[in-house]
């Protein structure tokens, strides 16, 4: 089990990881339809927009959470 400490960072982690997945799924899709070279464009395109989403995720999640927390009570 992974120690509770860690949490905050494997959620980024996860969130980063599904959410560039489903979207260069997607727009790799839409920007060249699906033949035979779809999964090797889909990989170069992953390997690029997944560090950006993590790195994204880890330094947008505080500014966030303390907008969420000024604007919710």
């Amino acid at each position: 089990m992974i120690s509770k400490k860690y949490s905050q960072l494997l959620f980024t982690l996860i969130v980063g990881f599904f959410t560039s997945l489903i979207m260069t799924l997607l727009i790799t899709y839409i920007n060249t339809g699906l033949d035979e070279l779809y999964v090797k464009r889909f990989l170069k395109a992953w390997s690029v927009s997944l560090p950006i989403a993590i790195i994204t995720v880890l330094s947008l999640a505080p500014v966030v959470k303390r907008f969420v927390d000024k604007i919710t009570s």
